[in-house]
């Protein structure tokens, strides 16, 4: 008895002691700033106000599902999915779209939504979920990451940079817009109508929705009711869909003994990269490193946007420590030529990165006496005779 009076009592106070941390309302977190200072982040609540307040009643609004009872519930605003759909396909679409190329993801938005609402700030946001979300695409869509059920093409490399197929995607160009550097949604498919207090929310208004679409589904004929007059009436997608539609493969769970159609090797291959996923992962990075290769040999360089003066002077003159930085250390102090020349061929303005000391990759290429790297570097056009805080140019760096 004395034994379980101390357990209980040691239970009592440890339910005390981290009770204050679990009282919070979910959507209004406790936070504290750099500085020290305790905040409340009051971000996701008052982003769903904003929908509610500045946007049509008849708006739709596409996010991953996790969000849309509060997008419902709180901004009264249609959303695309929420936590009650059912349909793994409608799910995987979705998460195709947020995972997919920019391009091909934003044709398809267009047709189902006004607004795009994205989780960032860090921690559990959109971009940490979205290899999951990959996964999910995967399961209906094999094409969205060919051989690679696990998907893992998609993610972020241990230096913290983002995978060639992670880069293009639509949900990175959206989480990461004017924060990282080089990283833009495009203006001609997107505006920003909204930016939370902390970064934790972004919303997007879609430019060049169609009316077309957005007319049929509304359309009360196109929809298909279990019986007339009933609650129950799942909508259809859009006619302009259907070529999208047409490539899915029905998601069946490995319990359903009803299905005709067997899928033993992608269940096999699946279980294969759980067991083993470093050896799924390098398979996946080699696949990719091949594809890219071959996409260089048959696109010119020149297609290839080179960043402009004002771009260049943007980055190389803020000295800041980042991860992208962090990142570029890593991969010129290693020596890894061929993971750094894959990220500058997709983003040559990394090139210019400088850390808070004023350094960037020129000097630390010199430091580290690699002169592939700082061939490479020059062949951007960074400059070898500027000067860091101290005063020293990398070529002094040799002497160290």
């Amino acid at each position: 008895l004395v034994v379980l009076f101390l357990a209980c009592n040691q239970f009592k106070d440890y339910s005390w002691a981290i009770s204050g941390s679990l009282s919070n309302p979910t959507i209004i977190l406790k936070g504290q700033l750099k500085s020290g200072e305790v905040v409340y982040v009051d971000d996701y609540r008052e982003a769903y106000w904003w929908l509610r307040d500045n946007t049509p009643a008849d708006a739709r609004v596409m996010a991953w599902w996790d969000y849309g009872y509060q997008i419902t519930g709180i901004s009264n605003r249609t959303t695309i999915a929420d936590g009650n759909t059912w349909n793994h396909e409608h799910i995987a679409l979705l998460g195709k779209i947020l995972t997919g190329e920019m391009e091909e993801s934003y044709q398809i938005a267009r047709h189902l939504a006004d607004y795009v609402l994205v989780w960032g700030g860090g921690g559990g946001d959109d971009l940490a979920k979205s290899p999951h979300l990959a996964r999910i695409a995967n399961s209906v869509y094999r094409e969205h990451c060919p051989d690679d059920p696990t998907c893992r093409a998609f993610g972020m490399s241990r230096q913290g940079m983002p995978s060639p197929m992670m880069s293009q995607s639509f949900l990175y160009k959206l989480h990461s817009h004017n924060i990282r550097p080089g990283v833009t949604a495009p203006v001609d498919k997107f505006e920003e109508v909204y930016r939370s207090k902390y970064g934790k929310v972004r919303i997007y208004k879609l430019k060049g929705v169609s009316e077309e679409s957005k007319r049929w589904v509304t359309d009360p004929k196109n929809r298909r009711c279990d019986v007339p007059g009933s609650w129950f009436c799942p909508g259809q997608y859009p006619p302009a869909l259907k070529e999208v539609l047409s490539r899915k493969r029905d998601f069946a769970q490995l319990e359903d003994f009803n299905k005709n159609e067997k899928d033993d090797e992608y269940t096999k291959q699946y279980f294969e990269n759980l067991n083993n996923p470093q050896k799924a992962k390098r398979a996946a990075e080699q696949a990719a490193k091949e594809g890219a290769a071959a996409a260089a040999s048959k696109t010119s360089s020149a297609s290839v946007p080179k960043p402009t003066q004002a771009e260049i002077d943007a980055v190389y003159n803020k000295y800041e420590d980042s991860d992208e930085s962090t990142a570029m250390w890593q991969l010129v102090s290693q020596g890894n030529i061929a993971e750094l020349e894959a990220w500058l061929e997709r983003e040559p303005i990394m090139a210019y990165l400088r850390s808070s000391d004023g350094r960037g990759p020129m000097w630390w290429a010199f430091e580290s006496r690699n002169q592939e790297i700082v061939k490479l570097l020059m062949k951007h056009g960074v400059p070898i005779k500027d000067t860091d805080n101290s005063g020293k140019t990398p070529v002094e760096l040799l002497d160290n």
